[in-house]
């Protein structure tokens, strides 16, 4: 078996090819330098250097063990400096579910300061429905979920990341385009793009939480599961939809984006959940880039 100390004495003082000077080098006196090099070539079973009382030379086999004895050294300080990082959660994997809607905008900004603070986190992200992401957390098939209310998870642990108000989105030639703000008044008798029940439940019911607060009774067509879809429909003149303000950075053609001047402020909330025994550094220092992606603020709407 090698002995770190052993290579590295040998590799001492086959770059000095004095043992004297050798010696300076690693703090020590020649005695158990010398030793040292005699143990190594006692386990290698070969002679890696000729010495007398005048030079120390390598032998043909301390030449080609040289190369390969600096690469060893290299990698057990490169294995130092990696379990210390993984112990800093520097380094690492963590499989991330995350809902469709939170692509358009926060999960994207994750990735991006994941990356500028922590390259060497290997992301596996995969885009699953909120009951299959709390599945998935239960069976360890993923570390981190974002998911939209409701949601029960036992043993997790969860905590708000984003409110974002509902935004209406409408072509670019409509009467409304003109207004600032849109108010219950503008929106009565309009044709509603809707969500599905059953595809897109959370959304379903948020927009419908809009129009009973506000007393709206708009024409409710078309209903679909994907935010770009109802931004598709959007964009052909099909009717107006209201939808989370990220969405609005999608850049679908002829669409514009309005605020609603409503009386109850009913944001889309999204949520980070975990398992409650999983402390791991670098699952710690993705949910501290969540914190701060959370607390910066988004831009306006365009």
């Amino acid at each position: 078996m090698l002995q770190l100390t052993q290579v590295r004495c040998f590799v001492t003082v086959a770059e000095e090819l004095h043992f004297g000077r050798a010696a300076v080098r690693l703090n020590m006196t020649q005695p158990p330098l010398s030793r040292q090099v005699q143990l190594l070539e006692h386990a290698l079973g070969v002679e890696l250097l000729e010495r007398n009382s005048r030079s120390v030379r390598l032998t043909p086999a301390g030449a080609i063990f040289l190369p390969e004895a600096r690469r060893l050294l290299r990698s057990a300080q490169d294995a130092v400096l990696l379990a210390r990082r993984a112990r800093r959660g520097a380094l690492g994997q963590v499989a991330i579910g995350f809902t469709p809607s939170s692509s358009y905008d926060f999960l994207p900004r994750l990735i991006h300061g994941l990356r500028a603070t922590y390259p060497d986190i290997e992301l596996t992200l995969e885009e699953m429905v909120t009951r299959d992401q709390i599945a998935a957390l239960a069976s360890h098939r993923i570390d981190l979920a974002f998911v939209r209310p409701p949601f029960e998870a036992k043993e997790t642990r969860a905590c708000r990341v984003r409110a974002e108000p509902m935004v209406a989105a409408l072509p670019h030639d409509h009467p409304l385009a003109t207004r600032a703000a849109l108010t219950p008044a503008d929106m009565e008798g309009q044709d509603l793009i809707m969500y599905s029940i059953l595809g897109s439940g959370y959304f379903h019911d948020l927009v419908q939480r809009l129009l009973v607060s506000a007393h709206i009774r708009p024409r409710l067509i078309h209903h679909l599961t994907q935010i770009h879809a109802l931004l598709s429909m959007v964009r052909t003149g099909v009717g107006i939809a209201l939808i989370p303000e990220s969405a609005s950075r999608l850049g679908i053609d002829n669409v514009i984006y309005r605020p609603l001047g409503f009386g109850e402020n009913i944001s889309a909330e999204l949520f980070m959940v975990h398992r409650a025994q999983d402390v791991s550094p670098v699952l710690g220092n993705v949910m501290d880039t969540v914190s701060r992606i959370s607390e910066a603020r988004t831009p306006p709407l365009p």
